[in-house]
């Protein structure tokens, strides 16, 4: 672990979640949200945004784009926060690392939107990319933490369609709404994040307890046919852990190639600080590594 590694983890633990302990403003926890990644997060020279012209959302891209193929990048924040703004920096430099554009949509967010409305939008996006000429196999689809469960709901749709994408990444994705997962009390303590006693409080918001095992809202019960390679990083000692875990042996189960890295001692979604922790431009690094070895190689006609 590297020293910053281990302050960031310090001043999270005594600063961040005693805040998320106590907020109870979602418009307070969206603007800390927002100015936290704006403070601590910074965009790669050459980078380009531009927001689409059809759907809300931005395409992002930085450096040389060497592949035909697109990342369609569905933003974490707990279904409630978060939006193509909190996540450009990260998806930036994953765009420059994997020399592929990026687009963000902007989902509608809980407890005005409830779910199904992000993965509404989400099909949406899906759909937009196949409108602008990508074909299914072009397209990798990543997300974290809610959206990475978000962006495995929609594998496991298109997949049910028989128009799988070329692969999909998440980091620390939330696919149990259930909370049925032993990490959720066993990390309680370890978690320099979240307060694990307020799940059941955020997913409230999103979806009634009694439609939590919907595969729609929690992919890890979803069926995944023809699955493409999946790979997914997580912590070990975060509340979500089991989430990634039992989804790696969910999709071994239907036969995916299947990768997943669970670290020591990363909080969640430590992707995000890019600038600050050495660990998450490595994770950043072998995600890219991951999305390329999925491409075809790149035509010279490619710009």
């Amino acid at each position: 672990m590297s020293r910053r590694l281990a302050l960031f983890n310090l001043l999270a633990k005594a600063l961040f979640k005693p805040l998320l302990r106590h907020q109870k403003s979602i418009a307070r926890a969206r603007f800390g949200f927002l100015w936290t990644t704006r403070l601590l997060t910074r965009l790669p020279a050459h980078t380009a945004i531009i927001q689409d012209a059809v759907l809300p959302g931005e395409w992002v891209w930085s450096g040389k784009v060497r592949h035909r193929g697109v990342i369609l990048y569905l933003h974490g924040g707990g279904y409630i926060m978060g939006s193509p703004q909190t996540h450009r920096a990260m998806v930036a430099r994953l765009s420059r690392l994997s020399g592929l554009r990026a687009f963000v949509p902007d989902y509608r967010l809980a407890p005005e939107h409830p779910f199904p409305a992000a993965l509404q939008d989400a099909r949406v996006a899906w759909d937009r990319l196949l409108a602008l000429g990508y074909r299914p196999g072009e397209i990798v689809i990543g997300g974290d933490s809610a959206g990475g469960g978000l962006a495995l709901a929609l594998l496991a749709q298109i997949c049910q369609a028989g128009h799988p994408p070329r692969a999909l990444f998440a980091f620390s994705p939330w696919t149990d709404l259930t909370l049925s997962g032993g990490s959720m009390t066993e990390n309680a303590e370890a978690d320099v994040l979240f307060p694990a006693y307020r799940a059941e409080e955020l997913r409230d918001m999103i979806v009634p307890s009694e439609k939590a095992a919907d595969p729609a809202m929690s992919p890890l019960f979803a069926k995944f046919p023809s699955c493409p390679s999946v790979f997914i990083q997580c912590s070990q000692s975060e509340i979500l852990r089991d989430d990634s875990l039992r989804m790696g042996k969910r999709l071994r189960g239907f036969g995916a190639e299947m990768t997943l890295h669970c670290l020591p001692g990363r909080p969640h979604v430590w992707q995000l600080f890019d600038r600050l922790l050495p660990e998450a431009r490595q994770a950043l690094r072998e995600t890219a590594a991951f999305i390329v070895a999925t491409l075809p190689a790149p035509r010279s006609s490619d710009s």
